[in-house]
């Protein structure tokens, strides 16, 4: 799961890479260059044909079952929870954002992290890229919230070879530039096809000590 990415990039070189013209929001709101769940962040979006970059919260909220049990009911006390990764592309938790184009984003990142295997307390950090890519897209879904604003997740696959031995569960979708503009458009099938494994080739990894 991955719970922590870098964009290292100033918002006018990510205005230039998505093709995205003044005004967008200004850059004191965003905390660069790591970013975490519940975290502004800068997310791509199409409205009427125009891309738009906005700024939303990473992570649905939802609710879960605590260990507590509520004396009243005698059910267990729902906690407040971020999902920051979707994976189930069926359950009727995603498939609304995720048939829907106006609810698809592209979400820019530099680098993502994953922990490796090893001991509570002492697993590795591992860094990806694409260094070919200066700024890539990982694909993703919106949706607005009560009280104002938006949140995003975005979409997780099998791990390529790459990410398998450090992160064997699975990796983000990661869209080709190519893929961008129909991500943001095509109908779900199409959509769900784009969830695939990125070219192991085409990506290094580092371990944070090695940064």
């Amino acid at each position: 799961m991955c719970n922590r990415y870098r964009m290292t990039e100033a918002q006018i070189a990510l205005a230039a890479r998505y093709g995205i013209e003044a005004p967008f929001p200004p850059d004191h709101t965003i905390p660069p260059p790591e970013l975490f769940p519940d975290k502004p962040v800068y997310v791509v979006r199409q409205e009427g044909g125009t891309r738009a970059l906005d700024i939303m919260r990473w992570g649905f909220p939802r609710k879960v079952p605590g260990k507590r049990i509520d004396k009243g009911t005698g059910k267990p006390v729902l906690l407040d929870t971020k999902v920051t990764n979707v994976r189930n592309y069926t359950s009727p938790f995603w498939k609304s954002a995720l048939a829907n184009p106006e609810r698809r984003c592209l979400v820019p990142f530099t680098s993502f992290s994953e922990y490796g295997p090893g001991p509570t307390g002492k697993r590795p950090l591992f860094w990806f890229d694409v260094p070919s890519r200066p700024i890539v897209s990982f694909a993703g879904v919106w949706r607005p919230i009560d009280g104002g604003g938006a949140v995003f997740a975005f979409l997780t696959t099998d791990p390529n070879p790459l990410v398998a031995p450090i992160h064997p569960k699975a990796m983000p979708v990661l869209l080709d530039e190519e893929d961008e503009e129909r991500w943001l458009t095509c109908s779900f099938d199409d959509a769900v096809v784009l969830a695939k494994p990125y070219p192991s080739q085409l990506m290094s990894a580092r371990s944070e000590a090695a940064q």
